[in-house]
């Protein structure tokens, strides 16, 4: 029975950190794939192919694998309210200066950099949930932080698609606007999160005294009990060869192909139907709004039942057999519902997933390992987005690229009932599947 000073608490927490967080990562998005957008007009003004764009919108990711480690375990040095406030004035800088890219070399280059400028973003944040909030509520606080994503598409793309009918100012075509437009909150909100995020539980001068002590010793008490397990890691090194760490990644592989092919070719796909810039971003949008309740019914129904295996292989079965049928799509009406379904598994996969490395790693070892999950796992964001364009390329229809990205996350639910079969054989893994 939860207590009343437990309850207290964790209402306090879900209060002033989840609608923070969540407002950093919906910018985040926001600024990773507007590009799908700006392609619309950018693509013929600067001269992209097809295999051109998938392979620059797929380069972010070269340069977040390249600096997500290292990133994070900076943070886990410094602080997160230093780090990931300097991480969010670099990438608005590096988004707004893609206005001016002017080829393919320039529009190759700014993409990695801002991959560069990002990294450590997403793996910190999740790292600073595990500081915060006891292994009950993590399940439930990173599926609404991972929220923000698809509520970045649904709020994001039909205003992208509004900013894209914008007239010429300045001099500047609509992609540029729509570059720098998107870029100037992320610079504002990197000086905000200095003023107002909290590093950890023992500077919440927001929380009282006994709601302060009553975390701090429930948090540790927590960290004591993982330490003394059998299949504890809390070393960065020792994280980086545990092979759960390297399954995850693999799994978070396919939904991260899944997650950034439609970020950057759902709008191009839905507009080869004739639909115009608006109309584009509202049908883009939509199958977002159902993700966000998908996922977080299902992080609780994870929860609450302290199952996790299940709960990511359904959905990214869910995803695979969505991607099968946009492959094979012959009328907008079709495309439209297999994105709905293509965006439920993928969001719907994603929490439970995250609240596994927390049951096994601390420390630099979560530093670590949770960024190598997200790097490695985030290679799935260049792969997808690039077979698109080149396949398209090759064969002149989406349908080949979408199997493909399909089969990853066909992949990710085989991986996953691997690493559970192996987890019955050893205790600790045992306990970590179903979230003790």
């Amino acid at each position: 029975m939860i207590s009343e000073l437990e309850a207290r608490v964790c209402r306090k927490l879900m209060l002033r950190i989840i609608p923070f967080v969540m407002l950093l990562y919906f910018i985040s998005f926001l600024d990773r794939v507007n590009v799908g957008f700006a392609a619309m007009t950018m693509n013929k003004a600067i001269g992209l192919s097809p295999a051109a764009f998938g392979l620059g919108g797929g380069l972010f990711f070269i340069g977040y694998f390249l600096f997500e480690v290292p990133s994070n375990l900076i943070l886990h040095k410094v602080g997160a309210r230093k780090w990931i406030a300097r991480v969010m004035v670099s990438w608005g800088i590096v988004s707004a200066a893609s206005a001016f890219v002017v080829g393919p070399n320039s529009f190759y280059a700014l993409r990695f950099i801002l991959g560069v400028a990002e990294a450590g973003f997403f793996p910190g944040i999740i790292l600073y949930l595990s500081l915060w909030f006891p292994s009950r509520q993590r399940a439930v606080a990173a599926a609404w932080f991972m929220a923000a994503a698809p509520i970045s598409t649904a709020i994001g793309s039909p205003l992208s698609g509004a900013i894209m009918k914008l007239p010429p100012m300045w001099g500047l075509a609509d992609w540029q606007m729509l570059y720098i437009i998107e870029a100037v909150p992320a610079i504002i909100l990197g000086f905000v999160v200095l003023k107002y995020m909290t590093d950890t539980p023992s500077k919440a001068h927001w929380l009282q005294p006994e709601e302060r002590a009553w975390l701090i010793a429930k948090l540790t008490t927590e960290a004591d009990a993982k330490q003394s397990h059998a299949g504890h890691t809390a070393g960065a090194l020792s994280a980086l060869r545990d092979p759960r760490v390297l399954a995850l990644a693999l799994i978070y592989f396919g939904t991260s192909a899944g997650l950034y092919t439609l970020g950057l070719w759902a709008p191009l796909i839905i507009r080869q139907y004739g639909f115009g810039s608006f109309e584009t971003g509202l049908l883009a949008g939509v199958p977002s709004i159902l993700a966000v309740i998908a996922m977080i019914v299902w992080a609780k129904h994870s929860d609450r039942t302290e199952e996790r295996t299940w709960h990511v292989v359904i959905p990214c079965v869910v995803a695979c057999l969505g991607f099968v049928f946009a492959g094979g799509a012959t009328s907008a009406l079709m495309i439209i519902l297999s994105l709905v379904v293509v965006n439920i598994g993928i969001s719907a996969a994603k929490a439970p997933l995250w609240a596994m490395p927390s049951m096994f790693l601390s420390g630099a070892g979560a530093a670590a390992g949770i960024a190598m999950i997200n790097s490695v796992g985030n290679l799935g964001g260049f792969v997808g987005p690039f077979a698109i364009g080149w396949l398209k390329d090759v064969t002149g229809g989406y349908s080949a690229g979408l199997y493909v990205v399909g089969a990853t996350l066909a992949v990710s639910a085989v991986v996953t009932l691997l690493l559970s079969r192996q987890s019955k054989q050893t205790p600790v893994a045992a306990g970590e599947r179903h979230g003790h």
